[in-house]
């Protein structure tokens, strides 16, 4: 069996880098390197300052200290990489499609037939390459032909080998994962990456499957977890217009053990690099086996996520009196959830965009999410010019700073420290009357209503 005493990983991202962190801290006798082109990104892995790390997740700085310049190495030369490694993983961006056939839902596979021919041209011997990035079912067979097809007469073994991290708590999963998931069809290739994981994951949580069953897991995992939000996010309205609660209907229903508790908590909308994107893809998938059915029924949980997003921003304004022009609305939090920088797809984006319709002045806090971040974010949708967002949006780097003089404050991303913060003092700062919209179940409905706060909490 071929043993692994060199790992590349293209991609030095939110994927790439803390795996390829963890691998290494668990396999001091395997050398790492993940490489990208980006070089601001690279001299961010490599900065002395751990602090300055590019994906913020709690324990990284400590994996990263443990392991970097030991057998962890990070640059910007994948050609020496690629042709040093025994096993590539692939950890590039796999973004949905804005052009061409498939736009708006398949997943634009670019980045990874670069990464192929790239791989194809360089090696000059047998190589695992890794599939990491969350792709469409089949791609492997795109992956094959291309390496089969314009290689050296070099042989590869290609594995499927998801991931299924949550960010905020990726380190802890990487360290305690419930399952690590391989597929391929060469008996060798795969036990040299289960011997790479078997070095501190047990060996029943190594699951070995075909090819096409390690793709497709990726895409029904996310999309089941995506599923029970909407479910809940659409009984969360139920709730507003019956007088239920829905943090009561969900401890209800969790307590069934058919169903369980997780992944039954109300909010403005899921957000991040995968639920929306890999929904899409399946539902694109569906579609062109003429699948209808299948893939209408597994686009209603996007449609379903941003009605949630819309009626929370029309809550808004229709609470305070139907105009939030010229209006300061204090929005806490950026990021799609806590303990992450990353803003993909984060709710916060979409209810600012309706306000700013309206003309609202929004004041953003968010405590790892910087001003260019948010900027780019509401750049990006392309809904007004970058002048006008940044006449509309101020960003601040204090909480309360955000607040003082606000009509309203509207909790976007549920960060533990909101709930710390002296609500009286706030409110001594504030409009009268001074409004909170809870995107995120955060706060003591109780107490805010104590301190005279008109309260609005999401299902309720």
């Amino acid at each position: 069996m071929k043993e692994i005493k060199k790992i590349t990983c293209i991609g030095a991202g939110y994927v790439g880098g803390p795996t390829m962190s963890v691998i290494a801290q668990k396999n001091p006798d395997v050398e790492v390197t993940v490489v990208d082109l980006n070089h601001a990104r690279i001299a961010a892995w490599n900065d002395e300052d751990l602090d300055n790390l590019p994906v913020y997740e709690p324990g990284l700085d400590a994996v990263v200290g443990e392991a970097r310049g030991r057998n962890l190495f990070f640059s910007t030369d994948v050609d020496k990489a690629i042709s040093e490694a025994d096993m590539i993983f692939i950890s590039v961006n796999t973004p949905t499609k804005t052009y061409g056939k498939g736009k708006g839902q398949a997943a634009d596979l670019k980045f990874i037939e670069l990464c192929a021919r790239q791989i194809a041209a360089v090696a000059k011997n047998d190589k695992i390459v890794v599939e990491k990035s969350t792709l469409p079912v089949r791609t492997a067979e795109a992956l094959k032909n291309i390496l089969e097809n314009t290689g050296n007469g070099v042989n590869f073994h290609i594995l499927s080998n998801p991931e299924f991290l949550a960010e905020g708590t990726a380190v802890t999963d990487l360290h305690n994962p419930d399952r690590v998931l391989i597929g391929g069809e060469d008996a060798e290739a795969i036990e040299a990456l289960v011997n790479v994981y078997a070095a501190w994951v047990p060996r029943e949580r190594i699951l070995t499957t075909n090819l096409w069953s390690s793709e497709l897991s990726k895409l029904v995992a996310n999309a089941f977890l995506a599923q029970r939000v909407s479910s809940i996010n659409a009984i969360s309205e139920l709730c507003e217009v019956t007088g239920a609660n829905v943090d009561e209907v969900a401890r209800a229903i969790g307590q069934d053990s058919r169903i369980g508790g997780k992944f039954l908590k109300a909010s403005v909308g899921f957000g991040g690099s995968c639920f929306q994107k890999d929904i899409l893809n399946l539902v694109y998938i569906a579609r062109t086996y003429n699948l209808h059915e299948v893939a209408d029924y597994w686009e209603q949980v996007i449609i379903m996520n941003d009605h949630q997003k819309t009626r929370f921003a029309e809550k808004i304004i229709q609470t305070m009196y139907n105009t939030v022009n010229g209006k300061h609305i204090a929005f806490l939090g950026w990021a799609f959830k806590k303990d992450t920088n990353d803003t993909r797809e984060s709710a916060a984006i979409y209810v600012a965009d309706h306000l700013l319709d309206e003309e609202a002045q929004v004041v953003v806090y968010d405590p790892k999410v910087s001003a260019e971040q948010i900027y780019k974010d509401l750049d990006y949708l392309g809904t007004r010019s970058p002048e006008d967002n940044r006449r509309l949006v101020k960003v601040v780097d204090n909480a309360y700073e955000a607040l003082d003089g606000a009509h309203a404050a509207a909790i976007l991303t549920e960060w533990d420290e909101f709930k710390g913060y002296d609500w009286a003092k706030v409110k001594e700062g504030m409009k009268k009357p001074s409004f909170v919209f809870d995107g995120r179940k955060l706060l003591d409905r109780n107490e805010l209503n104590r301190l005279g706060f008109a309260y609005y909490a999401i299902g309720e």
